[in-house]
């Protein structure tokens, strides 16, 4: 799931949803609820967090396939 791979990456990297709701100008209240699978991000809004967080737009989709090919 990208949004589980996201919220990792932030975890582990010390970034709050706070900085990154500021550096994409996307409102904490839509993050939040992505971040915890309760919505999907917009493709726009995907694009803005690789941007912020300065990594390739498949980033995320390589760690999403990743993780899950572990689980099995």
């Amino acid at each position: 799931m990208i949004a589980y791979a996201i919220q990792n990456y932030l975890e582990k990297n010390g970034i709050t949803l706070k900085y990154l709701s500021e550096k994409t100008g996307i409102n904490c209240s839509c993050i939040g609820p992505a971040l915890k699978g309760k919505r999907k991000f917009s493709i726009d809004e995907y694009v803005k967090i690789c941007a912020v967080l300065e990594l390739p737009y498949d980033y995320f989709f390589i760690k999403s396939e990743n993780s899950a090919v572990h689980k099995v």
